[in-house]
């Protein structure tokens, strides 16, 4: 939806209202750090009525050529078939 409610730690500790625009801004930055950026999908599970939980790997190349692996759960709020609400965690060393 627009906006949508984000937890993510590349965002700060607090959940935070993101507009669209915002949310492709942050996924075009990604993608000009590791432009071969990649998340396999390892499960979906339905929690509920209104959520999904995905589990995936994202992966890629850094600017230096390190290649970077990193296990990711994200928790989806859908209504009205969008969604609400991404609280996404992982290990943000």
């Amino acid at each position: 939806s627009d906006p949508a409610e984000f937890l993510d730690p590349s965002l700060g500790p607090k959940a935070v209202k993101q507009t669209r625009q915002q949310t492709i801004k942050k996924y075009k930055e990604m993608e000009k750090m590791s432009k071969d950026i990649h998340d396999e999908v390892i499960q979906i599970y339905p929690s509920g009525n209104k959520n999904v939980i995905v589990e995936f790997i994202s992966s890629g190349t850094a600017p230096d050529g390190t290649k970077w692996s990193l296990p990711i759960c994200s928790i989806l709020t859908i209504e009205n078939g969008q969604i609400i609400k991404d609280h996404t965690y992982y290990d943000n060393p």
